[in-house]
């Protein structure tokens, strides 16, 4: 508890001076054999945390320990999916059981009430005309062609990608685990969910030709004094972090505050569908877990599931039509 509020403090005192979180305390950041500041090991971000400030929370940027220990209990107890609802009428609905979620229990330790740190509201900047259009087509083409093949459905389901493990690394349902390795020259990152590694060279090379574009897209690192900075573009236009476009230029910094703590803050840059940049801070907690292997669907049964689902629902309404 009494690290919580010194963190508050902290914070409080940055953001009046119009900065990021850095560390008053003193702490000498551990270092690897070639002196870089050591990231290494395995972290997690899962965190009750939403990226957006709630409604309810609009006036109140941070929590107070004791709020945010109320907020917890809440939280965890409505996500409880063991307690039967009397608005779910098949057992189908919640036919995961609580012990397949590790969403986490805690707020971030910063003690936000959002993950998004810039715009000071918490909230996502608006759409550009140009982001809006995008989305409405978008959600019109799911309407009217939600499955008619793979391609219809989303990364996630088939098993290519999930949008928020990274980057940016945003916390998920579960396996929110990520494990940091460092050499001399490169930083490897292993995402346990759909189990991804992304390589991130440490030299001055410069980003892919704009024509290579790659799921995870093109990153390339560089140290700022304790912080790595990663400068991430050429992301496909199937990618869409939150509807961002191909175009999306994002900043990650990583900065080991204390033994225990990563401070991740992450930037995101897209003229093309927000208004303005907006960035956001995760606390990463050294874990003592290992990651595990994210096998996805075992031969991907649940994609052949969907798909002929969709035919029988086609089936059944070109007879309904035809009666």
């Amino acid at each position: 508890m009494k690290l919580q509020c010194a963190l508050v403090s902290v914070l409080a005192a940055s953001m009046c001076a119009g900065q990021g979180l850095t560390a008053k305390k003193a702490w000498t950041p551990l270092r690897t054999a070639n002196g870089q500041p050591d990231l290494q090991g395995v972290w997690t971000n899962a965190t009750i945390t939403p990226l957006e400030r709630p409604a309810d929370l609009a006036a109140k940027p941070f929590f107070t320990p004791s709020e945010a220990a109320a907020y917890e209990k809440q939280v965890v107890e409505n996500a409880n999916v063991d307690r039967r609802r009397s608005d779910v009428t098949t057992d189908v609905g919640l036919a995961y059981n609580e012990a397949w979620w590790d969403r986490g229990t805690h707020v971030v330790k910063t003690l936000r009430t959002s993950l998004i740190v810039d715009p000071a509201d918490g909230k996502l900047p608006a759409l550009t005309p140009e982001g809006e259009r995008r989305a409405v087509a978008l959600a019109e083409r799911r309407r009217l062609h939600p499955a008619d093949g793979p391609e219809d459905r989303g990364l996630t389901e088939r098993c290519i990608l999930w949008p928020t493990a990274g980057p940016p690394m945003m916390p998920s349902v579960y396996n929110n685990n990520y494990q940091i390795f460092q050499g001399p020259e490169y930083v490897a990152i292993m995402v346990e969910m759909i189990h991804d590694v992304r390589i991130i060279p440490l030299d001055t090379r410069p980003h892919l030709p704009s024509g290579v574009r790659q799921w995870l897209g093109d990153s390339r690192g560089h140290w700022e004094g304790n912080t790595l900075v990663v400068d991430t573009t050429n992301f496909t236009d199937k990618t869409k972090f939150r509807g961002s476009s191909e175009n999306l230029h994002l900043t990650e910094r990583f900065t080991r505050t204390d033994p225990d703590t990563i401070l991740y803050e992450y930037t995101v840059n897209d003229p093309a569908t927000w208004t303005k940049p907006w960035t956001a801070q995760i606390t990463m907690t050294k874990s003592a877990s290992r990651v595990y292997e994210y096998a996805c669907h075992e031969g991907n049964y649940g994609m052949m599931g969907i798909l002929a689902g969709a035919r029988a629902e086609e089936t059944s309404s070109a007879n309904a039509g035809a009666k």
